[in-house]
């Protein structure tokens, strides 16, 4: 009886040091991983409630809060730091392709998510051109299809072509060309084989790099022409 009598005293008190006490409380809230974000624009789209118990501050809330306030944030982390500290490590999205609407950019990510409208294109981001009305394909791959076509694309792009494309120019699902810097064009046809076709693309601009003109649309055949 004594020994029921101490532990259900222990569990009043760690009760009470967790929700009722002044120890365990929010006294801080941090923010790290931003790039275009700040960290103040994260802390003020928490809206962590300091002064709370710790122990009782909904983690997943925040980090559901935070995602939908701000959709450049592509995942977010949410740590107590006891004693007294909330921590919030964001990833943002990472735009791979933009869609030009007036003068302004549309930023979409390697899923296809729209996240974000920006006046200043960002750098080494490639532009869309969409112009598929008039192909047959139009009728069996509306213009959302398309696009996902050509993030699909854009996203698998090897890193040193992606810095170097300024355009991906879609006139049907399977003739997608690439605008490269020093006016250099690439046929990659399809989205399918994007893998193979980086590589035929990554090889050829090393063999030839005062080419002007590259198709990839068939990676085992690659095709290099210009000077």
């Amino acid at each position: 009886m004594v020994a029921l009598a101490a532990a259900v005293l222990l569990a009043a008190g760690c009760t009470w040091v967790l929700y009722g006490s002044s120890w365990l409380r929010v006294e801080k809230v941090t923010a790290s991983g931003t790039e275009v974000l700040t960290p103040e624009q994260v802390l003020t789209a928490a809206a962590v409630p300091v002064g709370a118990p710790l122990v009782g501050v909904d983690t997943d809330e925040i980090a559901s809060r935070l995602r939908s306030r701000l959709p450049r944030i592509d995942s977010v982390d949410v740590v107590r730091a006891w004693p007294h500290a909330i921590g919030l490590k964001v990833t943002e999205r990472k735009p791979v392709l933009l869609i030009k609407k007036d003068a302004e950019f549309v930023e979409v990510d390697a899923s296809g998510v729209r996240f974000d409208t920006v006046r200043q294109a960002p750098a080494r981001v490639p532009v869309l051109e969409l112009a598929a009305d008039r192909s047959p394909s139009a009728r069996r791959f509306d213009e959302e299809r398309l696009l996902r076509e050509a993030v699909g694309i854009a996203g698998s792009l090897p890193e040193a072509v992606a810095k170097e494309t300024l355009q991906v120019k879609v006139r049907s699902y399977d003739a997608v060309l690439l605008e490269l810097t020093k006016g250099r064009t690439v046929v990659w046809g399809s989205g399918e084989l994007g893998e193979a076709k980086g590589r035929a693309l990554t090889a050829l601009l090393k063999a030839a790099p005062k080419a002007d003109h590259f198709d990839v649309s068939v990676p085992t055949a690659p095709a290099v022409s210009g000077s």
